[in-house]
């Protein structure tokens, strides 16, 4: 055992040493002057929200991109802690096609979680690794107007779709220096008292299309898109928009991936660039995937 651990050391060592670092940075050196001043979005969910270390690694990109001059906006969701207050006051987690049903007593709870515990938590995490964050609502200046949703004649509750963006607060954060943290509660579409609770990956994708992003990210609990998905070296690095209907028909593209890469599907068509799902599981998968040339996971563009 105590080889093993020399042996590691000793490794550790190998890719530290200053020849390793310089040719990194190097590497990485075109992809600094190419995001410099651009915006790029976010969607944060899944282990990496849930995994203490895998957490602060996000953290951490986050305050690095940001010190470097990108300008990153951080969408997320919280779908497990809401579960876990509903549980802790008795209430069942319940769903309709895979839609959590929304009652008033349910939006209060997903309302005080997201906007009240999570958001301020990940807000904390990015001023505690040197970053300047903001934390904000769909309902905060009206960011997020949102319509009830009526899926095949059931109701839903109070479960919403995004009809409007209106970023004009998170562009102010952004010019003035600020990480904008955006829970995905949204106001009702002229404004009224009710709230809606929105799909945190679709709002983001649509706060990419307003704010005009370069680059719209979001970090799952896969891989990415896989030709077979019991075989993570089937990786699909690179997929043209033109060809995800026939991914979808084949069945390469099915299950749970098929509403990330239609929410990529919404970014592309309102004009964002390149949009990427990468595995939120590996730390730092967002440095790797913004100042490599190999990048990781899956990129839709």
């Amino acid at each position: 055992m105590e080889e093993l651990e020399v042996q590691k050391d000793k490794n550790r060592g190998r890719l530290l040493d200053n020849e390793h670092w310089s040719d990194v940075l190097i590497q990485a050196l075109p992809y600094f002057k190419q995001w410099v001043g651009k915006i790029v979005v976010v969607k944060y969910g899944g282990n990496a929200m849930l995994n203490e270390e895998l957490k602060m690694a996000v953290m951490k990109d986050i305050v690095l991109l940001h010190t470097i001059g990108i300008h990153v906006v951080l969408v997320h969701g919280g779908g497990p802690e809401i579960n876990k207050m509903l549980e802790k006051v008795g209430k069942e987690s319940k769903f309709v096609n895979g839609l959590r049903y929304t009652d008033s007593e349910t939006m209060e709870i997903v309302q005080m979680v997201l906007t009240g515990k999570l958001n301020k938590d990940i807000v904390g995490l990015l001023l505690q690794e040197g970053g300047r964050a903001v934390g904000l609502s769909g309902v905060d200046s009206g960011l997020l107007r949102a319509k009830k949703i009526d899926k095949d004649g059931l109701d839903l509750g109070f479960v919403g779709e995004v009809i409007e963006v209106h970023p004009e607060i998170v562009s102010s954060l952004i010019n003035d220096g600020f990480i904008p943290v955006i829970s995905t509660v949204a106001v009702g579409e002229q404004g009224d008292v009710n709230r809606y609770n929105i799909n945190a990956d679709t709002a983001a994708a649509k706060i990419a299309v307003a704010l005009k992003a370069e680059k719209f990210v979001q970090l799952t609990n896969v891989s990415g898109v896989l030709k077979d998905i019991h075989d993570p070296a089937s990786l699909i690095p690179r997929i043209p928009m033109p060809t995800v209907p026939q991914l979808i028909e084949n069945g390469t593209i099915a299950g749970g991936m098929i509403p990330k890469v239609e929410c990529c599907m919404i970014a592309l068509r309102g004009g964002v660039p390149r949009t990427h799902i990468i595995d939120g599981r590996v730390p730092h998968s967002l440095l790797i995937e913004m100042f490599s040339e190999r990048g990781i996971g899956t990129m839709i563009f």
